[in-house]
């Protein structure tokens, strides 16, 4: 089955072509980041009209570097939830003018379903069930995977996500956005114990989060310094900020393992691709045991090819759309 699959939900336009759910034919990605890196974020709507701008020749290229016709086409998935409105907007009404020009079916797609599902094109040989960890500029959470379609968040931040965390430190730093990757290259050589920065509990929540303390403390850390006139050392206070995410993130997503039985783990989202917690889930999991799965750095971050995934197992479950699809900001994982 050939599923067309469009991605618009953030600052990046991507269109695939995806067989049977795990066999990535094509994967195009148009990027926004050098754009909103002016701003030092995503401005919604530039966001919007980009992908507007984009999408049309992206499909082209798509179905050209698949070798495809559009009569090649089985059916057509899209992002509808979540995301920013105007630019999931944008990907929905597109893929539904395409599903109804081509006579195909439209399957809506979670998006965070879909970078789960970015593990099934490195990993052939998972199945769930399994626990994901995904962590992204927009979500923190820890998803108990029972099915491929049947799910349920088990822990999350109770505020904000560990990707902004990382874009907020980045900026004020001034190593460029999005914040992420600068912040893991920055401290890769530095000393993870240099700077002693919080790590929160939420009470009665041992699987949930909270990384806004964590936040505050590092700018703190920072304004104070040039308050001051003091230097810090950047490549230790980037070490430590991350060992403080990861400290935060990998205890609780191996409870969730334990908790479950399932012995399987897998990451996912932008986030996924950091380092230091990419070593201390392979540490972790060697010292218990559990199987764990990480997606390729390519399909860590928003793509097309995850969505036509997931679209595909969303499928076989009976979850398609009509043309009244609409787009959401926000969305329950476990509502699909």
């Amino acid at each position: 089955m050939n599923i067309l699959a469009f991605e618009s939900s953030c600052d990046e336009t991507a269109v695939a072509v995806v067989r049977d759910g795990r066999q990535v034919v094509s994967s195009c990605i148009a990027s926004q980041i050098e754009m909103h890196a002016i701003y030092g974020g995503v401005v919604p709507e530039i966001a919007s009209r980009k992908h507007v701008e984009a999408i049309t020749d992206l499909t082209k290229q798509a179905l050209e570097q698949a070798g495809m016709e559009k009569s090649d086409i089985d059916a057509v998935a899209v992002t509808y939830a979540p995301g920013l409105i105007g630019a999931v907007l944008v990907g929905v009404n597109f893929a539904k003018a395409v599903a109804y020009g081509m006579g195909v079916p439209l399957i809506p797609v979670h998006h965070t379903r879909g970078h789960i599902a970015a593990n099934y094109i490195t990993h052939p040989d998972l199945e769930p069930p399994f626990v994901c960890l995904c962590v992204s500029g927009g979500n923190t959470i820890i998803v108990d995977v029972k099915s491929y379609t049947e799910m349920s968040v088990l822990g999350g931040t109770r505020d904000d996500a560990a990707g902004e965390c990382f874009d907020k430190v980045g900026r004020v730093l001034n190593i460029g956005y999005p914040g992420g990757a600068p912040m893991d290259r920055l401290g890769k050589d530095g000393d993870p114990t240099r700077y002693e920065l919080p790590r929160a509990h939420v009470q009665g929540s041992e699987l949930d989060m909270s990384f806004s303390g964590l936040k505050t403390a590092a700018l703190n850390l920072l304004h104070n310094a040039q308050q001051k006139g003091e230097k810090l050392d950047l490549p230790d206070f980037a070490a430590s900020f991350g060992q403080a995410i990861s400290d935060s993130l990998v205890p609780r997503a191996m409870a969730a393992v334990a908790m479950t039985g399932h012995g399987k783990l897998a990451i996912a989202g932008g986030v996924a691709a950091n380092s230091r917690i990419r070593a201390d889930l392979q540490a972790a999991c060697g010292r218990e045991g559990v199987s764990l799965y990480m997606p390729e750095l390519r399909y860590c971050g928003d793509n097309a090819a995850m969505i036509g995934c997931q679209g595909y197992y969303e499928y076989l479950a009976g979850h398609t759309a009509g043309q009244d699809l609409n787009a959401y900001a926000t969305r329950d994982i476990s509502l699909g």
